[in-house]
This record gives C-alpha cells, structure tokens and sequence, in this order.
C-alpha cells in the first residue's frame, strides 16, 4: 500500500471510495507527474452495482476535458433523441406540461445522460492501474500527524500515511467522520423506490417516452428513462414527515440503503396514474430502498489539518436533488485538480510545503463550497416547504402543479456551471487577498 518515503519528492495522495468522485480524482490527479495516488475502498470487489445516475452538460464537459470521451459516449449513456434538458409530464393526463431548455450546451456529447452507476464506474476504472486500489480497506480513523502527514487506519488492522488524504467516500464518509465526528446527516422524509431491469420489458407498453421523464404528481413525483446497454430504470418515492415515528420505522430505518423493498409499494402508490406509469410500475419487477439524507447544515469548512479534503457527498450531500451529484463530485474532483496543479506545477522539483498544500486546499474550497452552499440552501428550504405541506395537510391544486411544471426546474445555474470559470475566479479573488495583505 501507499506509503510516505518511498518516493521522497512526490506527493503522496491517499483517496478513500472508488465511487465517481474518488475515481475521477484519481484519474485527473494522475496526470501529474509528481504526484502519486493510491485508492481505498472497502468493498470487497469492484462490481457493477448501485441505482442510475443522471449527468448533466458540467459533469459531462469536465470528463471530457480529461479525455474521457469513452466513459461518456452513448455505449456507456442513455441520451433521448431530443435536445432538452427536461421534461415533465401530468400525472394523470400524460401530457407535457413543462420542459427545461439548454441555455448555452451544443455539443452533443454534453447533453444529459443517464448511466447505470456501474457502468459508469466501470469505465472510469479502466483509466486507473488495478494495482493502485486496495480493497477490503474500511477506514475506522484517520489523523493529521504534526502537520506533517496523515495517518490512516482500517478495519483489518492495516495502517497508511500519505502527504494528503481525499475523502471521497459518499454520505456515510469516514473521513468525515474522523474530522467532524458529529456532524449528522437528516433525513428529509423522502425515500426513493428505485429499480434497473432488461429494457425489454417495456417493449409491450404503448406511449413509453424515448426522453427521459418526469412525471409530477400532487405528493410525489415519477421518473423513468432507457440506460445504455439495453437496460431501464424507474424511480418511485414517498414523501413523509421526516419527524413521524411511523414513516421513521417505515421508512427511514425500515428501508436502509440499497435495501430491497417490497415492490407493492411502488404499485400502490402508483395505482391510480396515468396507464404509461402505472404500466411501468407493473412490469418492474423488484426495486430498492433509497432514504434521502442530506446535510442539514453546511459544513464550516472541507479542510482538516492542512492535509485533509472532502469532496462529493462526504462534503456536501444534498439527497439527490436535481439530480445533480455526480456532476457536482466530477466537478469537485476537477477543481481540486486545478488546485493543487497551481500550487505544484508539473516542473516542480519537490513537493509542496504544508503552506503550499494549504493553500491549494483554500483555492479548492473557494472555488467549490459556496456552490455546494447555495445549492444546500435551496434543497432545505424545498424540504421545509413539502414537509410543511404534509403537517398541514395542504395538497397542491392542478393549477398550481402545472404553473410550476411550466416554470421548470429553474437549475440551469447548476447543470450549466462552469467549475474553470469558476476556479479562475476564485483563484483571482485570491491574489487579490494576497496583494492587499502584503
């Protein structure tokens, strides 16, 4: 395993999860040629599971920046035949009553795509040597010692150090938790039912989109798309007060993650909808359970002793909304690339001083958490509203479901950021400090 010393004048960069945000760290960090990565993960084999994942045009531009045309072409993703971002559906009429327009995205490679999660994954390992990933490595603790390096310390008994460590292992992070040991995730009374199947089985049922879809409902909502390689996936869901000791039983620690449920519950509730989804719900043949938690607050900062960073969900977990995480992981990942590039250029000589490692960590914060921070707002108060709505027992009318299905999703700020515009700025406000402090 990676270890301090064995390469005195590279920088040794341990990152814990394999997921999309470890992987794409690893694939950009690589690049450089003074520094050296190794991954963490605690599963014990690397295959295909997980639920879909939606990319939107900045996740998908920023892959391709690193040359990863191969993991985002439409063998790997599911694009539909027309160039929108969005649309959404009546839940009884089938209709569309809205849709979300790109602003400013004309390549088409950049359009939204849907990917099994381990299809995904799998592409992205194929850009990373075998030898460089340990498995079966469970972090239980990490430290920063003197300063100087950080220590970790799995499950196994087994123990590395390395010049800086990247938490970038998703919601339940134990590199967080070994940082900001109590900072608790919430759950937002939402569960998602979610299940991938052969496309095939769709083939019966008339009306199905070629778009991916979104059907909205008066409590709850719908969503089905194709996934590359002849598969599709369906997404159900309950809303719940997130304080109501049956939905908590039910629900929160009923249904724990990636758990399989019950697939009469996502009949049921579905029963009543229009034939096109209550079909889909029918020919689904099992699914499973996803309790949405999220970042009740922002986290102060990502950086711990000057030698540690969060990125992805173990940053700023969001529960999914928009649709947007692995985007904003890839994104992540690349600004903190950018980062440290900055601070350890490719013709350096030696590595960069605990004061150089620092302020490339500040550069990648500033470039990233004030976007995790505006998003994080407008995720609590989206739960504040629906769970405000369940307490009152205040159901939306068909008027309002469609005003706002007209007005859209109103997230072309997130699926359209730029992370470079973004970092180049950050990186000028930071000089500016600089000047203004000397």
């Amino acid at each position: 395993m990676g270890s301090l010393g064995v390469e005195p004048n590279v920088l040794q960069v341990a990152i814990v999860g394999t997921g999309i945000a470890g992987l794409t760290a690893a694939i950009a960090l690589r690049k450089h040629p003074n520094i050296n990565v190794e991954l963490y993960e605690k599963a014990t084999e690397l295959k295909e599971i997980g639920a879909s994942i939606t990319l939107g045009p900045n996740g998908l531009r920023t892959l391709q920046r690193l040359g990863l045309e191969d993991c985002i072409s439409d063998k790997v993703g599911y694009r539909g035949p027309n160039p929108i971002s969005r649309f959404y559906r009546h839940w009884k009429t089938n209709e569309i009553i809205g849709e979300d327009f790109y602003e400013d995205v004309s390549e088409p490679l950049h359009y939204t795509a849907r990917f099994h999660r381990g299809h995904l994954q799998q592409a992205l390992l194929k850009h990373v040597p075998r030898e460089t990933i340990h498995l079966k490595k469970k972090l239980v603790n990490a430290t920063v010692e003197d300063g100087n390096y950080v220590k970790m310390e799995f499950q196994d008994g087994s123990t590395a150090t390395a010049d800086l460590l990247i938490g970038a292992d998703g919601i339940g992070s134990g590199v967080r938790k070994s940082f900001a040991p109590d900072f608790e995730l919430e759950w937002s009374g939402h569960t998602a039912f979610r299940g991938i199947f052969d496309a095939s089985l769709v083939e019966s049922i008339e009306g199905v989109p070629l778009d991916s879809t979104h059907w909205w409902g008066p409590d709850t909502n719908f969503f089905a798309t194709r996934l590359a390689q002849n598969l599709f996936t369906v997404q159900g869901g309950i809303y719940a007060d997130p304080k109501d000791p049956v939905a908590i039983a039910k629900f929160r620690d009923g249904g724990q993650w990636d758990k399989e449920a019950d697939i009469q519950l996502l009949r049921e509730k579905y029963v009543d909808w229009n034939p096109v989804v209550k079909s889909l719900s029918e020919v689904t043949p099992n699914v499973r359970y996803y309790p949405n938690y999220f970042c009740g607050s922002s986290l102060p900062t990502w950086i711990f002793g000057g030698r540690v960073t969060l990125i992805g969900d173990a940053a700023h977990a969001h529960g999914g909304a928009f649709a947007t995480g692995g985007s904003l992981a890839i994104d992540d990942a690349y600004a903190l690339y950018l980062a440290l590039t900055t601070e350890l250029p490719t013709s350096a000589t030696e590595k960069p001083s605990s004061e150089n490692i620092m302020r490339a960590l500040k550069l990648y914060e500033g470039t990233r958490r004030p976007h995790a921070v505006k998003l994080l707002k407008v995720v609590h108060a989206n739960n504040e509203m629906k769970t405000r709505k369940i307490i009152t027992e205040t159901q939306e009318t068909d008027l309002e479901l469609r005003a706002r299905a007209k007005r859209g999703s109103n997230t072309t700020w997130l699926h359209e950021h730029d992370v470079v515009t973004s970092f180049e700025d950050a990186r000028a406000a930071s000089l500016k400090a600089e000047n203004r402090m000397a």
